[in-house]
C-alpha cells in the first residue's frame, strides 16, 4: 500500500510525540489520527480503516501489567490482526522492543528517531505486501551498493537485518564465498545506532599468530622489533562503531582464547603494556566453514560460538535463489553498462537461459564477474550465451548422481537445461532433440520457471 493513501494511527500519551508525528506525516500519509489514551484503541480501530499503528511502550493508565505497550500490542494483535504496529520506545527500553517483535509487533523506533528513518520504516511496512525492498550499503566513494533479492529466503534476510539492526547483538553471518556476507555486515551497521560511527572489517584469517594481537588490540611503541611506533588496534578503531571480523573461522585455538577474554571483559591490553583500555563496539562475524562441525571436532570454541552468536543470518548460495539471477544480472549489467560507457545491455532469451540453468559455485561473485566480463566484451547491447563464459577457476568435477534418488521433475528439468544450452537457445532445434512440439517445450519452460 502507498502511504499517500494510508491511514496512520498513533498513540502516545505525550502531546508532543503526538503533534510531532503528525505534523511529520500530514503531507506523506492519506489520514493521520492522534490518541492520548490506549483505552481509546478498540473503538479508534473499529470506527477507522486503520493501515498502520504507532505504539508507545508505556503509558500512564488504568491497566497496570509492568509494561502497558505490549499489552496493548496484543490487544491490537486481537482486534485487528492485520494492521501494521511499530512500537515507540526509549533507547533504555530495546530490550522490551525486540521482545514486542516477539509478541508480534512489526518493527520499533527508537526516541528520538530520525524523521527520513521513520518515514522509510513505514513506507516499507505498508509496501510489505509487494515484496521487500532491497537492502542498501554505501561504499567508502558514497555510492550505494543494493543487496538484491526477491526470492522468499532473501526476503526473511531482510526482515531479519532490518529488526536486529538497531540492537547491540552480537551476530554471526555464515555462508559460502561469493554470497555478499560482507554487504549484509555493513548493511547491519548503516541500520545500526552506531551508524555515524567507525565500521570496520578485519580479515582474522589472514592474520598470523605474531600479527593477531597487534592488529586487533595494538601495540606500544618497543614492543616488538618493527614496533616503532604506539599504534592502536581495530578494536580501538571501532570504538563506538562495529567491528567486523571476517573469516573467523579460520583462527587458531590460540587466537580465539585472546579473542574470547577481550569479549568477556569488553577491555584490550595493547602489546608492550599492562593498562587495560575499555572498549564499546558492535561485533558480527562472518565465515564459510561450519562451525559447529568445528566445535564437534574440538577446532573452535563453543563458549566463542555462544559469545559471537547472539543471532545468526544464513546468506544462502545463489543456486538456492535461483529466481534472484536474472534480476542481479540485469542489475549488474546496468552498474557495468555505466562504469565502462557502453549503451544500455540487456540479455536475449537464450542468455537468460543460460544464467539461470549454471550451478554458480562461485555465487552472486561469479555472476558479477562473468557479467562485467561480457558487458567489456561484448560488441553489441544485446548480451548472447556465447558472451557469457562462466570462470574456468570454479569449475568443478564431475559428481556421480545416484538417479534413483532424483525427483523425475528435478531430472526433466535439467534435461531441458542442457539440450537449450547447447543449442545456443534455440527453442526449435531443442524441442526437436527432445520430442516435443515447441509449444509443448514452452508449457515445460513455464511449468519450470526457466
Amino acid at each position: 500500500m502507498i502511504l499517500k493513501k494510508a491511514t496512520v494511527l498513533i498513540v502516545d500519551d505525550d502531546p508532543d510525540v503526538l503533534t510531532a508525528v503528525k505534523l511529520l506525516l500530514k503531507t506523506e500519509a492519506g489520514e493521520v489520527i492522534t490518541e492520548k489514551n490506549p483505552e481509546n484503541l478498540n473503538w479508534l480501530l473499529q470506527r477507522n480503516q486503520v493501515d498502520l499503528v504507532l505504539l508507545d511502550m508505556n503509558f500512564n493508565s488504568a491497566i497496570n501489567t509492568g509494561n502497558e505497550g505490549l499489552y496493548w500490542l496484543r490487544k491490537v494483535k486481537e482486534w485487528k490482526p492485520n494492521v501494521c504496529v511499530i512500537m515507540i520506545t526509549a533507547y533504555g527500553d530495546i530490550d522490551l522492543a525486540v521482545r514486542s517483535l516477539k509478541e508480534g509487533a512489526n518493527d520499533f523506533i527508537v526516541k528520538p528517531w530520525h524523521n527520513e528513518k521513520l518515514i522509510d520504516t513505514i513506507k516499507e511496512l505498508l509496501d510489505k505486501k509487494e515484496g521487500t525492498k532491497p537492502l542498501k550499503t554505501t561504499s567508502k566513494s558514497g555510492s550505494q551498493t543494493s543487496i538484491l533479492g526477491e526470492s522468499d529466503v532473501m526476503q526473511d534476510i531482510f526482515f531479519k537485518v532490518n529488526k536486529i539492526a538497531p540492537t547491540d547483538a552480537n551476530i554471526l553471518i555464515l555462508g559460502e564465498n561469493g554470497t555478499g556476507k560482507d554487504l549484509i555486515a555493513k548493511a547491519i551497521h548503516e541500520r545500526s545506532l552506531r551508524a555515524d560511527k567507525p565500521f570496520v572489517k578485519v580479515d582474522v584469517g589472514a592474520l598470523t599468530d605474531s600479527l593477531f594481537e597487534s592488529e586487533l588490540f595494538g601495540h606500544k611503541k618497543g614492543a616488538y622489533t618493527d614496533a616503532r611506533e604506539d599504534r592502536t588496534g581495530r578494536f580501538e578503531d571501532a570504538e563506538g562503531g562495529t567491528l567486523f571480523l571476517d573469516e573467523i573461522g579460520n583462527i587458531s585455538l590460540q587466537q580465539q582464547a585472546k579473542l574470547l577474554t577481550v569479549l568477556q571483559n569488553r577491555q584490550v591490553t595493547r602489546l608492550g603494556t599492562n593498562k587495560a583500555v575499555d572498549i564499546d563496539i558492535r561485533l558480527i562475524c562472518a565465515t564459510n566453514l561450519p562451525l559447529y562441525e568445528l566445535a564437534n571436532e574440538n577446532r573452535f570454541r563453543k563458549d566463542l560460538i555462544y559469545r559471537i552468536n547472539t543471532v545468526e543470518i544464513n546468506m544462502p548460495p545463489l543456486r538456492k535463489r535461483n529466481e534472484d539471477i536474472v534480476i542481479l544480472a540485469r542489475h549488474f549489467a546496468k552498474v557495468y553498462a555505466s562504469k565502462y560507457l557502453k549503451p544500455s545491455v540487456d540479455f536475449d532469451a537464450a542468455a537468460l537461459i543460460k544464467l539461470k540453468g549454471y550451478n554458480y559455485p562461485g555465487n552472486v561473485r561469479e555472476l558479477q564477474y562473468t557479467i562485467e566480463r561480457a558487458v567489456i566484451m561484448a560488441d553489441d547491447h544485446i548480451l548472447r550465451p556465447d558472451d557469457l563464459i562462466f570462470s574456468i577457476l570454479e569449475t568443478q568435477p564431475d559428481v556421480v548422481v545416484d538417479d534413483d534418488n532424483i525427483p523425475l521433475s528435478i531430472m526433466e528439468k535439467n534435461a531441458i537445461l542442457r539440450v537449450i544450452d547447447k543449442h545456443n537457445g534455440n527453442i526449435t532445434r531443442a524441442a526437436k532433440e527432445l520430442g516435443l512440439t515447441r509449444t509443448a517445450l514452452y508449457r515445460r519452460l513455464s511449468k519450470y520457471d526457466i
